[in-house]
């Protein structure tokens, strides 16, 4: 069958009102290297990844000895969550403003990207198939996400972010910097996103969840947390209807886009699957659940009396999210646009967020095929890519 790229395919539910304001690891002709084992690098419980993951960052236009590298700089900007954690001010990677009059995309950047990035996912596929399989977990399937967002740069010992700011800006100095991914996003751009971006991608409206994520910690499970999401019944109460571990990250490619308003994530994770639990234990993740109050003058909209957010040595709540989220089904991707509240109770520090998250359904079906071609890989990369430029990457300035 001729590959379709995922912007000109047709949903089945397409006449379903929209609302106003991923067997086998797969073959390639190629052979792909494979990076060596490293070790988590976050056993916190918040992130995970796995021992074998790729993490990396780099931007596009801006090679070192590149003689366009003097018209970008890095510009402060005040992110409240960052501060309070560094006790500094972050930078972000922008073009200068003459650069800025002259906005235009260049060429096809998306093309380079999916240069750059192909060989990593190819490899970190084959290696989150293999661990999936190993663990006879037929119902899991990788999961490849697009986050869009901002990357914030960070000082680090041997980095001062004062003296990178004079320098000339590289992608040598850049990577010495530490880095975080900013996913809140504008009030205009989400609203843009359900009005004008979903009826051009081809994708329709699905669903509507109000969900809470209350996040434990377990003492015999010291690199993981668990999440429980529940419902609200009878307007008080909470219903859990799921628990799981949280996702394995098996690669995470940060791309700073300076020539567009917005930077680009592509992340491949997959789930772990929660081992029968015992009658014992699941009694007592339940009486947590049903210790919360709800509270909507509270961040994450959930409380615990005094004592009651802990049940003896095993288990304790950590966190807490309050998501209500859209949900927009096409054949070849999932486009989720979400409001976040949550709260971190090892920090005390809650924060709300806006966020869009694009699922790439057809790029994982793609790779899970035995006789997958890499051009033909390729080919899907670079269409989700240009769709992701075209429609994904414009915002007002939100920093600052």
């Amino acid at each position: 069958m001729a590959y379709i790229p995922p912007h000109k395919r047709h949903s089945k539910d397409s006449e379903r009102p929209t609302p106003t304001p991923e067997s086998f690891v797969p073959i390639f002709k190629r052979n792909v290297h494979l990076r060596a084992p490293k070790p988590n690098v976050d056993r916190s419980g918040k992130i995970v990844y796995s021992n074998h993951a790729i993490s990396r960052w780099f931007a596009v236009g801006l090679d070192d000895g590149n003689s366009d590298s003097s018209a970008a700089c890095l510009e402060p900007v005040s992110v409240e969550s960052m501060e309070r954690k560094t006790g500094e001010k972050p930078v972000i990677l922008v073009k200068s403003n003459v650069d800025k009059e002259n906005n235009e995309v260049k060429g096809s950047p998306w093309s380079s990207v999916a240069e750059n990035v192909l060989p990593d996912l190819l490899s970190s596929f084959q290696i989150a198939r293999a661990e999936v399989e190993s663990q006879d977990l037929k119902e899991v399937k990788p999961t490849l996400v697009a986050r869009f967002g901002k990357i914030l740069f960070h000082g680090s010992p041997s980095m001062n972010l004062e003296s990178v700011r004079k320098d000339c800006v590289t992608e040598t100095t850049l990577r010495n910097l530490k880095r975080s991914f900013y996913t809140s996003l504008p009030t205009s751009y989400v609203g843009n996103i359900m009005a004008e971006v979903v009826p051009e991608i081809g994708v329709d409206f699905a669903e509507v969840k109000d969900i809470y994520h209350v996040k434990l910690s377990d003492s015999t499970r010291l690199d993981s947390t668990i999440s429980c999401k529940c419902t609200v019944k009878d307007d008080k109460n909470l219903q859990l209807y799921k628990v799981e571990l949280n996702q394995v990250r098996d690669m995470v490619v940060d791309i700073s886009c300076p020539d567009m308003d917005l930077d680009l994530r592509l992340m491949l994770c997959h789930k772990r699957i929660l081992t029968s639990l015992t009658d014992d234990e699941i009694q007592n993740i339940r009486n947590l659940i049903d210790s919360a109050v709800l509270d909507p003058d509270v961040k994450g909209g959930l409380r615990w009396p005094l004592g009651k957010a802990s049940t003896g040595d095993r288990y304790s709540v950590v966190g807490v999210w309050h998501t209500m989220a859209t949900t927009y089904q096409g054949s070849s991707m999932r486009l989720k646009v979400r409001y976040a509240d949550r709260f971190d109770f090892r920090t005390a520090y809650g924060e709300s967020s806006k966020e869009v998250v694009l699922k790439l359904k057809g790029m994982v079906s793609g790779l899970l095929e035995q006789e997958a071609e890499t051009n033909v890989i390729s080919d899907m990369l670079k269409d989700t890519l240009r769709l992701i430029w075209q429609h994904f990457l414009c915002c007002e300035p939100f920093l600052s």
